[in-house]
């Protein structure tokens, strides 16, 4: 039996239809969705703010609250300054605390290397960890990214969220103590290190935090 040619193509475009519904309703369920975000869309002075992607940085709200700053994200976003420049070996760190549970664990850190971050080619590298105890280092030239370690990696100098969601964590790069090496640390332990000759070391020092964390950051500062 042959099936008119309209019913076909109507059979068709309705199992696509269904499983673009399931991919949604899917990502949804996981959290893939970034959260609208009231009253976003004004930064500290001297601060800028990229999202990732399409992002709105009117779902971006940073503002400063002692002791240092609150942000609510919906989209991914990169935060920094452009006094934070190192053009040779630096010393940063940065205390993030993990204010509410997440869907699904997200990512936050330091970024730094940072070149064009206003711009279509953007570069950095940065260093995040996760509420499940993870860490991850990876690198961003333009739309790419590439990993330096091999996925989220599990250590256990990372505080991981209790019942609340809630944790905090003290993130340090260090490419000063020691020239010839580029240590990241967790909490005063040292997670990974790396030959300062693979990193590119030279650019803005700043923060990455991904997408839905509301965190409070504390003691931001870049030693030259």
């Amino acid at each position: 039996m042959r099936i008119p040619t309209s019913l076909a193509l109507l059979a068709i475009s309705l199992s696509a239809t269904t499983r673009l519904t399931a991919q949604s309703t899917d990502s949804m369920r996981m959290g893939h969705h970034d959260h609208p975000v009231a009253g976003g869309g004004v930064l500290p002075a001297g601060w800028s703010a990229r999202p990732d992607g399409t992002g709105e940085i009117t779902n971006v709200k940073f503002v400063v609250m002692e002791p240092g700053y609150h942000l609510t994200l919906g989209p991914a976003t990169i935060l920094y300054r452009k006094d934070d420049l190192a053009n040779g070996p630096f010393h940063a760190t940065v205390t993030i605390h993990q204010m509410k549970k997440l869907e699904h664990p997200e990512g936050y850190g330091i970024l730094f290397g940072g070149k064009a971050l206003s711009e279509q080619g953007q570069q950095y590298t940065y260093f995040l960890v996760r509420d499940d105890g993870t860490y991850l280092l990876k690198r961003r030239e333009g739309d790419k990214t590439s990993e330096i370690t091999k996925g989220w990696t599990p250590h256990p100098a990372i505080k991981k969220a209790g019942p609340e969601g809630k944790t905090s964590n003290l993130l340090e790069v260090d490419a000063k103590k020691d020239p010839r090496k580029v240590d990241f640390k967790v909490n005063g332990q040292t997670v990974y290190t790396t030959d300062a000759g693979t990193m590119d070391l030279k650019g803005i020092v700043g923060l990455r935090v991904n997408h839905n964390l509301d965190v409070h950051i504390q003691d931001f500062a870049v030693h030259r």
